[in-house]
């Protein structure tokens, strides 16, 4: 199996990077950073240093390493079974217009075997608006083969895989014990590959919303409480009783709405709740309020962590008063280092709490819980 991975960065070689090597595929990574490119291609190994119960450490080996947006690369996507991404959101569509050349020359070798490409990001559906970047670079002659041939695999991930703390080899990477994959393996061309630690589902969005309103949504409002009480840390901010129960109480308002939408076990998810939070206190990940918190505009979205699953509160007319805090809280990060914190803090400098809402969060037709996250946040600010 020949596989590529774009994005050499921690998570990549921590998460999806190591699976792919640990199924014995012919691993190349690509990315953008040639000193991180020419150090994989010249070592072709790293360690990963897994943390918390039953920590160890894992060799990686046998991989290669090329510039994502080399010709090398394009001449590997025309011949590769499976490509996977950890690039972050932003930049999928940096990388569309390299997979599009490669998929028109897998097109032109004749090459008819199937290809899949799974985006494992921390966003919804990444792999499906990967995929629209893609098809408007692909000629229509194509769209038919594509169809047939190359699969794009909506999936949903979870690991924390913190920054490495300085190390003999600046490729090694810590990563924590637990880890999830789930793709949807309803969108896959061909045979699904064997890769121990990738779980098909055909309900992928039932887990996609697991994931995204009790692991993101907790870690975000951890990170936001957090920086208000003057912590630098996760562990640290889970670890003072009142945050851990705010975020406690926080999974639990979304939790009640994957209950109702899913189905889920309420004792099984419960238990869910109570591992990602034990998952936060892990002593060996030193895991920045800071980094978590970053790109609050994004995790303010309508279709993110903390807008999401507050509209499937009013949709089953749930309780949602930690989330409200939790929101006032988001809005209430700061940060020299993050573009998008600089721009937040902008906008309610200008704007003013309520439009501020408006903008970023798209709550128009509910002007109740406008009025009701203004009051926290006016109250957070006066306290602060």
């Amino acid at each position: 199996m020949k596989a590529i991975h774009f994005g050499a960065g921690n998570i990549g070689r921590g998460f999806i990077g190591k699976l792919l090597a640990d199924a014995q595929a012919e691993l190349t990574f690509a990315d953008v950073n040639q000193p991180l490119v020419d150090q994989l291609a010249h070592q072709q190994s790293y360690q990963v240093n897994v943390v918390g119960q039953d920590a160890r450490i894992e060799k990686v080996s046998r991989i290669s390493a090329i510039h994502s947006a080399s010709p090398d690369a394009i001449r590997q996507i025309a011949q590769a079974d499976i490509i996977t991404t950890a690039v972050g959101p932003q930049v999928l569509e940096k990388i569309a217009g390299t997979l599009a050349q490669g998929l028109i020359a897998r097109y032109q070798q004749g090459n008819h075997q199937p290809l899949n490409i799974i985006a494992c990001e921390n966003m919804v559906r990444g792999t499906s608006q990967l995929k629209q970047h893609v098809m408007l670079q692909i000629p229509e002659e194509m769209q038919k083969w594509m169809e047939q041939n190359i699969g794009f695999v909506d999936s949903a991930v979870d690991r924390i895989v913190p920054p490495s703390e300085a190390a003999n080899d600046p490729l090694d990477v810590t990563v924590e014990t637990f880890s999830e994959w789930i793709v949807d393996s309803t969108q896959f061309k061909g045979a699904l590959p064997h890769i121990e630690g990738m779980e098909p589902t055909a309900n992928l969005m039932a887990y996609i919303e697991r994931k995204l309103f009790t692991l993101n949504t907790g870690h975000a409002i951890t990170a936001y409480l957090g920086q208000l009480a003057g912590y630098k840390t996760i562990r640290d901010a889970i670890l003072n009783p009142d945050i851990r129960q705010k975020v406690s109480a926080a999974m639990k308002e979304s939790g009640a709405v994957l209950i109702r939408r899913y189905a889920f076990d309420p004792e099984q998810h419960a238990a869910y709740i109570d591992k990602i939070l034990s998952r936060f206190e892990n002593p060996y990940l030193h895991d920045d309020v800071e980094r978590v918190g970053r790109q609050p505009l994004r995790k303010l979205s309508e279709g993110d962590r903390l807008i999401k699953p507050l509209r499937g509160t009013l949709e089953y007319g749930l309780p949602h008063q930690n989330l409200l805090l939790g929101i006032a809280a988001a809005l209430s990060y700061r940060s020299d280092q993050d573009p998008q914190a600089q721009e937040l803090a902008a906008m309610l400098a200008s704007k003013g709490i309520e439009q501020t809402l408006l903008d970023v969060c798209h709550l128009e037709d509910q002007p109740e819980v406008v009025a009701q996250i203004t009051n926290v946040y006016n109250t957070m600010q006066r306290q602060a």
